[in-house]
């Protein structure tokens, strides 16, 4: 595997938390094994998540041969190292992750301790003093350490640039001067997880391993690499993994040439995707949501290699960073190792703030409709496709507002046999549910339904089936069965915990950066005992109608709605590469012959570099 690949989960996989379905998250994670070697879909939400990924258990392979070791012997860890023998008792534990909690560092400030009982977690939150940069250790007797670094990184355009930041990072830093480290680390180290994922409104770096000195060895690469980056300085970088011209004869004809290019090309053939991507954009016609940060093919090449250099000097300062571990390992080390890197950088106090996601209001004053088109193939039918959105929220749901929409999402849409979906599907008005109902891994959470291959007289009433069964359900409400069955699956996937073979820190970092991303509590976004007490107390003194009410409040009195259809074409393709053709040309017409000759050397000169062993 050589390159990153784009994919999204179905839209309810990432629950705001992680708190109100790991089962989904199991799901999500699987995906990203899939997706290493294949292109899935994008979430109704238009949330990208672009990576490289492994996951994999121990094997007896040596320690990547280039990373450098980190941390202390065994002989000299401090009390804050949680190693557990056999015969230790949960008092032992108990005391050890106590002891973990009170560590301090000279370099850092305590902002914050905390307990989540719920998964056994002791958390101290840190506030490197030198730079801003926020770290959460957070002490479990889990020896499948994880670490991550996550970066707001909001998009202003749909020129990509996170996501080929994302991909161009991991191209050799300061350190680490291997042209491909990721790969290096795929082959020579004993991770359980390697990965980083761009989101719509963030970047995330994440590693995990049981062997320790492997586990610093990791966290070095992963930090040099986003605070370093070899790409910032190399243009070269930046050509390869977002976008470049390329020419090798003078007579030829220009051509785009960009792993990122090339595969949100694919991904923009998708009609899943487009659908997807045009509901994101209604849904936020303000906001950084509407445009695409893993970028639109046709905005891509306006990505300037300033610019590019620009926006990691931005968003990617330690300030604006959030640093996560978990697992078994010497607290102090933690806080030692990062501070190697975050002592090399000033403050930055702008950089905070200028990355803060901003709410986008509900404006609608009635629903919208809108048409696009989608590529289908000569011998393909012409069948359309639909999708109800809805924007629930213009200001912070509550804990308890979001566990209840959660169960409500569930009766709604979780099972072949939940109301709504049951009804779309068996109407006969298409083939197969598109948007997955509840999406709330953002700041702001969306609802989506529809259907794909719809006839082209059936699309109204798709819609009108939509909100008539959203009204007859908040008329007649759900079932004492429904809603006990319901509420127990989210309780039991919140309480067992559950992710399969995937480190559980991984789960715990996504599910509290869901909340910390926007300058909440880290920890609060796990804790799940009081919101679920108390509505279960109002399920037992209101029933359905807890349920009712959140229907009619956030979808049926809600007019911040869009229904996108989309329309089959059987000359986009076709239409689309000509338009590239012709851009391409216009720029070739105005080039001189010293200008051809300066593409024609670049292009051999990336070649010869792509094809240079690397060492």
């Amino acid at each position: 595997i050589s390159d990153t690949i784009s994919f999204s989960p179905p839209t309810n996989l990432l629950r705001r938390g992680l708190k109100y379905n790991i089962v989904t998250m199991v799901k999500y994670l699987r995906m990203a094994l899939v997706a290493c070697i294949s292109l899935a879909m994008r979430s109704p939400s238009g949330m990208l998540i672009t990576a490289l990924s492994v996951q994999r258990t121990n094997s007896a392979r040596a320690a990547s041969p280039f990373a450098r070791s980190f941390g202390r012997s065994a002989s000299s860890c401090s009390a804050s190292a949680i190693k557990m023998s056999s015969t230790a008792t949960a008092e032992d534990l108990q005391s050890k992750l106590e002891a973990a909690m009170e560590v301090t560092h000279p370099s850092y400030e305590v902002v914050n301790k905390d307990i989540v009982s719920e998964y056994g977690s002791y958390c101290t939150l840190y506030r490197h003093k030198q730079t801003g940069a926020e770290l959460l250790s957070v002490a479990t007797d889990d020896d499948n350490k994880v670490f991550g670094i996550t970066f707001r990184t909001p998009p202003s355009d749909s020129t990509g640039v996170p996501h080929i930041l994302e991909h161009s990072v991991l191209c050799g830093s300061k350190k680490y001067k291997t042209k491909d480290p990721f790969v290096r680390l795929l082959q020579g180290s004993l991770n359980t997880f390697l990965n980083a994922f761009t989101y719509p409104d963030r970047t995330c770096y994440v590693v995990a391993s049981q062997n320790t000195k492997d586990f610093y060895n990791l966290i070095n690469v992963y930090a040099d690499a986003v605070y370093n980056p070899r790409a910032i300085n190399d243009p070269s970088v930046h050509a390869q993994e977002g976008w470049h011209l390329e020419l090798e004869k003078k007579e030829d004809p220009l051509v785009y040439k960009g792993v990122v290019f090339n595969e949100m090309k694919g991904v923009y053939s998708s009609p899943d995707s487009l659908l997807n991507r045009e509901s994101s954009r209604c849904l936020y016609p303000d906001t950084t949501y509407g445009v695409d940060s893993g970028g639109d093919p046709n905005v891509i090449p306006d990505l300037s290699f300033e610019q590019f250099r620009d926006f990691h000097g931005k968003f990617y300062h330690p300030a604006n960073s959030r640093i996560f571990f978990s697992g078994d390992d010497d607290v102090y080390s933690r806080l030692e190792i990062m501070d190697e890197y975050l002592k090399e950088f000033g403050e930055s106090p702008e950089s905070k703030p200028a990355s803060k996601i901003e709410w986008q209001k509900k404006i609608y004053g009635e629903p919208r409709r809108e048409r696009h088109p989608y590529p289908v193939g000569g011998g393909q039918p012409e069948l359309h496709m639909t999708s109800v959105n809805w924007l629930l929220n213009d200001e912070p749901m509550t804990s308890l507002e979001e566990l209840t929409w959660s169960i409500l999402d569930h009766l709604l849409m979780g099972t072949p046999s939940s109301s709504l979906y049951k009804t779309v599907m068996e109407s006969g008005l298409g083939n197969q549910i598109t948007g997955g109902g509840l999406s709330d891994e953002l700041l702001q959470a969306t609802f989506s339904v529809g259907l794909k291959g719809v006839q082209p007289g059936q699309v109204d009433d798709v819609e009108k089936l939509v909100v008539d069964t959203l009204t007859k359900i908040s008329e007649e409400g759900f079932t004492e069965d429904a809603i006990a069955s319901s509420l127990n699956t989210i309780e039991f996937q919140m309480r067992e915990f559950n992710t399969g073979g995937f480190p559980k820190g991984l789960a715990w970092m996504l599910g509290s950066m869901s909340q910390w991303i926007y300058d909440n509590s880290p920890t609060e976004a796990l804790k799940f005992e009081k919101p679920l007490a108390e509505l279960k107390e109002m399920i037992a003194t209101s029933g359905s109608k807890v349920f009712q009410d959140l229907i009619k409040k956030y979808l049926l009195e809600n007019t911040h709605r869009v229904t996108v259809e989309m329309v089959p074409s059987k000359t986009l393709e076709a239409e689309q590469l000509k338009d590239e053709e012709d851009r391409l040309a216009a720029i070739k017409a105005t080039l001189s012959d010293e200008d051809l000759d300066d593409i024609i050397k670049s292009t051999i000169e990336l070649k010869e570099k792509q094809a240079k062993e690397d060492t």
